[in-house]
């Protein structure tokens, strides 16, 4: 485990970040992507590799019903593994968010070719990762995504010990844990849960 310090004046903030099934059929690109969210000072709250069926692609994206991309989008979100994350730190959605670059990627090659996606991307359905655009949506995706989490909690009674740290990195668990690790009747680090 790797000890660091996260000592932050703001309250944390959660956001749901997704690698999706094109960077991860590809291991030396998620594994690139996993280290980009390290060095970017997010702490990983949770982490979960996940398949969805088609329904589940679906029902993530009503919102987006009828729009030319939909269908495109339900198929390729549902062709393989994807890796999602809940991260924590200041601003945590709107850095992800900019980490990420636009979501067309010619776009990103072209006004921020530093980002994930300029760098990764395929094409704007193929663009390599998915990022909350607000809190509210934040929320409402980390509890599609991990129903057992529950963000208030996590906010009230977990965030200020991560926000004042020190926090460890597990490797084995790709989750950031508090040292000594448990309040009472709620463990404090991001844990793992098998997938039925």
């Amino acid at each position: 485990m790797v000890m660091t310090t996260f000592r932050c004046a703001k309250a944390l903030q959660l956001t749901l970040a997704v690698i999706k099934p094109d960077a991860v059929a590809h291991p030396l690109m998620l594994e690139a992507l996993h280290q980009k969210i390290l060095e970017n000072k997010f702490i990983i709250v949770k982490s979960k590799d996940i398949v969805w069926q088609r329904q589940d692609s679906e029902r993530f994206y009503a919102e987006h019903k009828g729009r030319f991309f939909y269908q495109r989008l339900v198929e390729f979100m549902s062709s393989g593994p994807m890796r999602a994350y809940i991260l924590a730190r200041e601003e945590a959605i709107s850095q992800w968010r900019e980490l990420m670059g636009p979501t067309k990627v010619f776009r990103a090659r072209y006004i921020a070719p530093s980002t994930i996606r300029a760098r990764f991307g395929l094409t704007d359905t193929r663009n390599t990762t998915h990022g909350s655009d607000s809190e509210e949506s934040a929320l409402r995706e980390i509890a599609f995504f991990f129903p057992e989490f529950s963000a208030e909690e996590w906010m009230e009674r977990v965030e200020p010990a991560f926000r004042a740290g020190p926090v460890e990195y597990d490797h084995d668990r790709r989750v950031h844990t508090l040292p000594g690790a448990a309040l009472t009747g709620h463990k404090m680090q991001g844990k793992q849960h098998p997938q039925p």
